[in-house]
């Protein structure tokens, strides 16, 4: 992390940040929290509603074991306290997307305590720029439905689709200290998520999504008073956020006025946030321990379950990367995301050599995605295929030019690279034979240049290469050019 502390220059001096985000994520499964209902994304309105979902009288909710696993794996993925023993409560208020008149969440006893998560912002040097940000707790709560504005023009539509869909609600402490910060910690929470299958991270579909805790003071100052920007849905939406909304409270305070604990909206269009409410306290909800739901108590067996399920996580995939030799800004790539992550796992077991295997993935591969708009999992070129053409360039058959035409059939036609390679003759010369004769014939036709190089122009070594690879279609052995060529000059 840079030693030099982000802040806003403000007319009495310099103000300090203080960040924290508590990340609604959508839990992975395929029913509801206390219900059987489904939670496909795109279902048209009001088709997964079960009668628990409705609040239909005399329904009863019953846990959705695996929520409760799915929580439980996420905080052993932090690193956090998992509470063996956790309780529901009711939180009460009245809203037309909540027909139970309260929501069922984890106030008291959540059932994961405290964690961490380490960020960066360095990724040429990841490990020695880690910073901690600590995690509160995680609880699990049902979500609430959807009003529809955009149906009527005088009316709006309840969809319950979301109703009873199962949230962790991720808490942070308040250790951010910028919108670099905050975005590195919301980018590495959302990966950790992937990895293990907790959570979809789909920020754009609603699945995870945040809200942004931010104040200001000077520095040596206690905490200032906070507000909350409510749903933020992308990383770089929630490092505006900190950025406008930071500066918008030291502004009202130069000015005379007082920053009031309140619930804001962030406008992307306007790139400003607004006052939606006033910030209500726990007890405004009136909360109590929910009597149709027993306490959820965890015995070793499904703890030790939860632990064996896990997957190899990002900071460890990264170390194992590191150790193979690739280098900690490439490792830090490939593991940033857990498609890319599994990509380039299948590649090196497909025999790939892992420093160049990182290099082409990196560049080559990602560059081509990139161009082209495809996510990795959509590559036209598969691990094995690229296996396959790393191959060719490792035992000498492709020049690393040479490679980079095949690549690009192989992602126009999808075919392999020994068969375009075959079919096409682009196999790499290694004959010094034919070489040596190319290169006599480079230097009589630039005799002046010989003179001057011989003279002591030695940057005019490049133009003899270009020239001979130019000469022989890019299909000289590199190497054997710049050896053979020293000898020819002299």
């Amino acid at each position: 992390m840079t030693d030099k502390r982000y802040t806003i220059h403000g007319e009495t001096g310099d103000w300090e940040v203080v960040v924290g985000l508590e990340v609604h994520a959508q839990v992975t499964s395929n029913a509801k929290l206390f219900s059987g209902a489904a939670t496909a994304f795109g279902a048209d309105p009001n088709t997964q509603v079960s009668l628990v979902d409705a609040a239909m009288p005399g329904m009863l909710p019953v846990p959705n074991r695996e929520c409760i696993r799915q929580a439980v794996r996420t905080g052993m993925a932090i690193d956090a306290q998992i509470n063996k023993w956790s309780r529901f409560d009711r939180k009460n208020y009245f809203y037309a997307d909540l027909p139970q008149g309260y929501q069922i969440s984890q106030l008291f006893h959540p059932i994961v305590g405290e964690g961490a998560i380490t960020i960066s912002l360095d990724p040429k040097n990841p490990d020695a720029s880690g910073k901690r940000i600590g995690v509160e707790r995680i609880h699990v709560e049902q979500d609430a439905g959807k009003l529809m504005h955009d149906q009527h023009p005088t009316r709006s539509y309840v969809d319950l689709n979301r109703s009873g869909v199962a949230l962790m609600e991720i808490v942070s402490k308040p250790d951010m200290a910028s919108p670099a910060e905050a975005g590195a910690y919301l980018a590495k929470l959302r990966a950790i998520l992937r990895y293990v299958g907790s959570c979809d991270g789909n920020m754009d579909q609603g699945s995870m999504r945040a809200d942004v805790n931010v104040s200001v003071r000077k520095s040596g100052d206690p905490l200032g008073t906070r507000t909350e920007t409510k749903n933020v849905n992308s990383v770089r939406f929630v490092m505006a956020v900190v950025e406008q909304e930071a500066r918008r409270q030291v502004a009202v305070i130069e000015s005379g006025g007082r920053i009031v604990q309140e619930t804001r909206l962030y406008d992307p269009d306007r790139n400003e946030t607004r006052s939606m409410r006033s910030k209500e306290d726990a007890h405004d909800y009136r909360y109590f321990p929910d009597p149709d739901l027993l306490p959820v108590e965890l015995d070793e067996a499904f703890l030790a379950e939860c632990r064996a399920s896990l997957p190899e996580l990002p900071d460890a995939k990264r170390a194992r990367y590191e150790a193979l030799g690739i280098t900690p800004y490439n490792a830090a790539v490939l593991t940033a995301e857990v498609e890319a992550a599994r990509w380039f796992d299948a590649l090196l077991d497909a025999g790939a050599a892992p420093v160049a295997a990182a290099n082409w993935t990196t560049s080559e591969l990602f560059g081509a995605l990139n161009r082209t708009g495809k996510d990795i999992g959509d590559s036209p070129v598969s691990p094995v295929q690229a296996a396959e053409l790393l191959g060719l360039v490792a035992d000498g058959t492709l020049s690393g030019s040479l490679a980079k035409q095949v690549f690009e059939i192989m992602l126009e036609t999808g075919q392999g690279a020994t068969a375009i390679v075959e079919q096409r003759g682009l196999k790499q010369t290694s004959d010094t034979g034919a070489i040596e004769g190319v290169i006599a014939e480079v230097l009589a036709a630039n005799a002046d240049k010989v003179a001057q190089y011989r003279g002591g122009k030695e940057a005019l070594f490049g133009f003899f290469v270009g020239q001979t690879m130019k000469a022989m279609g890019g299909k000289a052995n590199p190497r054997l050019v710049n050896d053979l060529l020293k000898t020819a000059l002299g």
